[in-house]
């Protein structure tokens, strides 16, 4: 899984597009990144910026935006109405795909210390980042804002965790920083088949973490209990990470619950929805569908998926596509309009569809790009691709297993077999388009200048490393090839008997998959002038295809007993 996360900087300039767009033009610049979003705000006189990429990318993206605005705000001069204390008032780090909230936290850590050394601006870390429980919360951090910053720049408490030094003109130009990480937080309405906002709050007060006032007498016209410090007593909701109110909207005629999810982690979409539906039933309401403003990373709608298709007793191991569509529709996400995976989904957003991928073709289209004059697509290629269709047979027959009439106790032995051969089919997928890459890298080396004694040392290095990596993929299509075995043998002997065919289909094409990698393994180990790396990846090579071998004929001897 591609490593993913978000960065949602807030400026302190919101009125002057000049200035804007050479901060924002800093992020349309930089490599590995994409800007979704930029959002001007007059009153607040404040740019709130979102942007995606590598944890790696990202983060030097930030460092220079920040660099670039303390050069640009003068914070001197700075009026709006939302609190602020810098240049860069804040710079959340949020995970996506394929990294935890405390990697993004220890990365934010060293974002703030490097703005502190590097760019002279002093720096808070808060939430998921910050050094101490207080910090946490960003109030603490901007107390006093920047009108207050002479003051704490020199007290214990209120110093900055880097950067710390008595105000001069540089901090008193930008200001300071706050630089933290944060779960994403996921905006979205409940739609409900009611005009009442008063029903709908209601609603958003049974499930929102804060809860309702708890009150004498009349739970909703009595007075509202204090403890003995005179703050009012809560009954807490029942969704944690959540905030919630009810209102009407004119637009579509109906009352909604708007909530703001928190902790995905902790309450899921799927979960809230769930909730959601729930207490509105007990108020004679029905939630009948849900509205996402923003955006959602596709993980939400892949767990959204699952859990819909688990409560059916359906396998989850099916397409990517095919669990979206099924979140879709059981969330309602289509109720008030059209719900387009391309322009909600960050993972989609930046894709980059210019890409052209052999696996993007169509059936007839690959067979074709394969028959044409260049070398690649080749055989590595093809290898790679076979053992994905073997790996979609296996799956194909867990499916179906998982839905025979009659073995409805066994859905979830099925599904999760299911699971593991569309995860075997993803990665040889992947290396469909990666054999093909490999092989163009070694084009790429051979055309390399060679007029001097230097240039022919690095051509030759770069051959050897180029050859290298053409060995070791498919080196890899063997070894994730070999998982289809064991897939194909379990449907085989336990699955639906009418496929049985279908998996020995299955074990034959990865066993094509795995000897045909390995003689890419061996023609390119050849060329490699270390021969005892050579002679290490031809003996793995040879090891896994007498296995592959071994493997296929018992297999289809099993097959062979039961057609």
């Amino acid at each position: 899984m591609n490593r993913l996360i978000e960065c949602v900087p807030n400026f302190s300039e919101g009125r002057n597009m000049d200035v804007i767009n050479q901060i924002t033009d800093v992020i349309r610049q930089a490599k590995g990144v994409k800007l979704l979003d930029v959002d001007p705000g007059e009153a607040t006189n404040r740019t709130v910026v979102t942007f995606v990429g590598s944890p790696e990318a990202v983060v030097e993206t930030a460092f220079q935006a920040v660099k670039r605005a303390g050069e640009l705000i003068d914070m001197r001069q700075h009026h709006g109405a939302h609190p602020r204390m810098g240049a860069t008032d804040v710079c959340p780090l949020i995970p996506i795909a394929g990294i935890t909230l405390e990697e993004c936290a220890e990365l934010a850590r060293k974002l703030a210390e490097r703005i502190a050394n590097e760019a002279g601006i002093p720096c808070y870390c808060y939430e998921a980042a910050a050094f101490t429980p207080e910090r946490r919360n960003l109030a603490v951090c901007r107390k006093g804002e920047y009108e207050a910053l002479a003051e704490k720049l020199v007290s214990e408490d209120g110093a900055p965790d880097f950067g710390a030094r008595p105000l001069d003109e540089k901090v008193a130009r930008t200001g300071c920083t706050a630089v933290g990480a944060r779960d994403f937080l996921i905006a979205t309405n409940f739609n409900l088949n009611t005009t009442s906002t008063r029903r709908a709050n209601a609603i958003a007060f049974d499930v929102r973490e804060k809860g309702r006032p708890v009150r004498e007498g009349n739970p909703i016209t009595g007075t509202p209990k204090k403890d003995e410090n005179g703050n009012t007593i809560m009954q807490p909701g029942t969704l944690k990470g959540t905030k919630a109110i009810g209102w009407y909207i004119d637009e579509y005629k109906i009352a909604q619950v708007s909530m703001n999810i928190t902790d995905i982690n902790t309450t899921p979409l799927h979960v809230a929805f769930d909730e959601v539906s729930r207490c509105a039933q007990n108020r004679g309401i029905r939630v009948t569908g849900t509205e996402i403003v923003g955006l959602l990373p596709k993980r939400c709608l892949i767990e959204a998926g699952k859990y819909f298709l688990e409560k059916q007793h359906r396998s989850t191991g099916i397409p990517e596509g095919d669990i979206i569509e099924i979140a879709i529709h059981s969330l309602g996400l289509d109720d008030l309009k059209p719900f387009d995976p391309k322009e909600k989904v960050i993972e989609f957003m930046i894709q980059d569809d210019s890409a052209k991928k052999l696996v993007d073709l169509t059936v007839t289209g690959f067979a074709e790009e394969t028959s044409r004059e260049s070398p690649a697509p080749g055989g590595g290629t093809i290898s790679a691709y076979m053992g994905a269709l073997g790996a979609s047979l296996g799956t194909m027959v867990a499916n179906l297993s998982s839905h025979k009439p009659g073995w409805d106790d066994r859905w979830q032995e099925f599904s999760e077999w299911a699971d593991k051969g569309q995860a075997i089919a993803r990665e040889l997928l992947h290396l469909v388009d990666e054999d093909t890459e490999a092989f163009n890298r070694i084009m790429a080396a051979f055309g390399m200048p060679k007029k001097t004694d230097e240039d022919k040392a690095a051509r030759s290095a770069a051959i050897q490393d180029a050859t290298l990596y053409a060995a070791q993929v498919p080196l890899r299509t063997m070894k994730e090839s070999m998982k289809v075995f064991e897939l194909c043998r379990y449907m085989v002997n336990e699955g639906n008997p009418n496929s049985v065919s279908d998996a020995g289909v299955g074990v034959l094409a990865a066993r094509a998959a795995v000897l045909g990698a390995g003689m890419n393994v061996k023609i390119n180990a050849g060329s490699l002038k270390d021969r005892a790396v050579a002679d290490a990846l031809i003996a793995e090579a040879n090891a896994l295809i007498a296995k592959a071998n071994a493997e296929e004929a018992e297999i289809t001897a099993l097959v062979e007993t039961k057609l």
